[in-house]
């Protein structure tokens, strides 16, 4: 009787799960599989898409021209760098968080988490107010006497932005692996007479690593795929792949040739998180001695 009871209690589980299954198949997993099957199409800029031809030039032309190579290259050394930076700038902000007493830390959360809020398009248009040839850095520099630099629509404008937004997802989870330490380890380490340098390297930073791991595979994966920000900021000549993307799809109407870098972006970004995860992952476990 128990095992029958078991199962039907597996079987409601099931069942419970489905709207949340079918609304998971329905938005992405059909989405994706639409996607693939449309890269694989023919497109005649006479005729459009060929729906009932299918061809492998799309992939053969995101594999050989150096067109793309150098779009796919300038999306993950830009994602890469933004990702550096969110780690150099956040692991130190969440320690600081962390350390806060309870009213402080409540207000300092508030601040990190309302940009949020705020459309990305928004704070890219506020940031191209700043950036711009009469924006308020230009000025001023050259209130101090210097000349005007051309700061938008250059990778320094879409990096520094894209840091600005990206900032928050990579607090919050260094910050939640804080939250899990205890106390007590660095003060022990330090009545040991170990340096503040070395609680942090032997003691701080092997407990925060799952923390930045998260926090790097999702500052990269959306930094890779950002739209409006090197659309708005990184103007016409300074193309990331998301960029491209939209253009095939909109301005030259080859609809399969942006399904074919859509999927190329997807299972490049895939490869490299997961490289990273495991690589992390496995000094990691280096540092705790597994």
């Amino acid at each position: 009787m128990s095992l029958l009871t078991a199962m039907r209690q597996g079987g409601r589980g099931y069942w419970l799960s489905a709207p949340a299954l079918a609304l998971y198949i329905g938005l992405l997993i059909l989405p994706l599989g639409l996607t693939l099957l449309l890269s694989f199409n023919v497109f005649d800029y006479e005729v459009g898409v060929k729906s009932d031809s299918y061809t492998l030039a799309n992939y053969g032309a995101v594999l050989t021209d150096g067109y793309f190579y150098e779009i796919f290259l300038r999306t993950f050394w830009i994602s890469a760098l933004v990702t550096l930076l969110c780690v150099v700038i956040g692991v130190p902000e969440a320690y600081i968080l962390s350390r806060m007493g309870t009213p402080w830390r409540s207000v300092f959360l508030i601040l990190i988490l309302t940009p949020l809020l705020i459309s990305v398009v928004v704070r890219a248009f506020g940031w191209s107010l700043l950036l711009g040839a009469d924006g308020l850095v230009n000025q001023a520099l050259q209130a101090m006497g210097g000349r005007p630099v051309k700061l938008l629509y250059t990778p320094f404008a879409v990096i520094i932005a894209l840091v600005h937004v990206m900032l928050p997802f990579m607090i919050i989870p260094v910050w939640t692996s804080l939250q899990k330490l205890d106390p007590t380890a660095e003060q022990a380490a330090l009545s040991l007479c170990a340096s503040q340098a070395k609680v942090m390297r032997l003691i701080v930073l092997p407990q925060v690593m799952p923390g930045v791991l998260s926090g790097s595979l999702i500052v990269f994966g959306l930094a890779a795929s950002s739209f409006a920000i090197p659309g708005l900021l990184g103007g016409r000549r300074l193309k990331m792949v998301a960029t491209v993307i939209y253009d095939q799809y909109l301005s030259e109407l080859n609809w399969p040739m942006g399904a074919t870098l859509a999927v190329a972006l997807l299972l490049v970004n895939l490869l490299v998180m997961l490289s990273w995860n495991r690589m992390i992952e496995g000094r990691y476990k280096k540092s705790l001695g597994e």
